[in-house]
């Protein structure tokens, strides 16, 4: 007589906040599209960019060093981001370089994270918000986790987590680096992308651009539950 199989947990439906991350893409992009239409608003921040773009401008190296990073450390912590000077950055510098700096960044505090969650433990998967999150993930993950996984889980998560988990779990460095490096390039042109359609005051790309990014991280993540599942199995 053949025992019967237990019925298998879907990971996908244990997974903590699913669609959180990307509901709050698409707030933050829905509600800077609504701040363009204030005529007040924007004006204060052609005032901004006005003060900004000149002190850019006069200490280039030293400008694109701080924004560089400042670019990294908000790839480490979930309360600070860089995003608010990006308008200045592409006025300054143009989009191409906008991106290259921003990309640079967030390479580097992706791999400072990743080196203090290796050498340090839980630096901040522990503190409270993140707790649910990096634990469901942790008992899912190996160190042999390969570039895919890696990959749909750097797309998937806010930026501050991927680093810090790889880093607690040993992953290869060079499978990290490899995920890390993809997945930040299309964010750093989506980015520069939000920040040109706010120097020109284009509502309607910016809600469209909050809904691409909203579908693509729940599809990320949709994607990576899926595999997580085929490799319980």
């Amino acid at each position: 007589m053949t025992a019967p199989k237990p019925k298998p947990t879907p990971a996908i439906h244990a997974a903590p906040s699913r669609w959180r991350h990307a509901l709050v893409l698409l707030l933050v992009f829905v509600l800077l599209a609504a701040l363009l239409t204030s005529d007040t608003l924007y004006a204060q921040l052609q005032r901004l960019l006005s003060v900004a773009e000149p002190l850019i401008a006069a200490h280039p190296v030293w400008g694109g060093v701080i924004f560089v990073l400042l670019s990294a450390l908000s790839a480490m912590l979930a309360f600070f981001t860089s995003a608010v000077l990006v308008p200045a950055a592409v006025l300054s510098w143009g989009k191409a370089v906008t991106v290259a700096l921003l990309w640079l960044g967030w390479f580097i505090g992706g791999l400072c994270a990743y080196g203090i969650g290796r050498s340090l433990g839980r630096p901040l998967l522990g503190a409270r918000g993140w707790e649910h999150v990096s634990g469901f993930y942790r008992r899912r993950l190996s160190a042999h986790v390969d570039l895919p996984v890696v990959l749909l889980l750097q797309l998937a998560l806010p930026s501050e987590i991927p680093g810090y988990l790889c880093g607690l779990l040993r992953v290869r460095l060079r499978i990290y680096a490899t995920a890390l490096a993809l997945a930040e390039l299309p964010y750093a042109i989506g980015t520069v992308w939000v920040g040109e359609s706010i120097l020109q005051r284009q509502s309607g790309w910016l809600v469209g651009l909050g809904v691409l990014a909203a579908i693509a991280s729940g599809y990320a993540l949709y994607l990576l539950h899926k595999a997580l599942e085929r490799k319980r199995d």
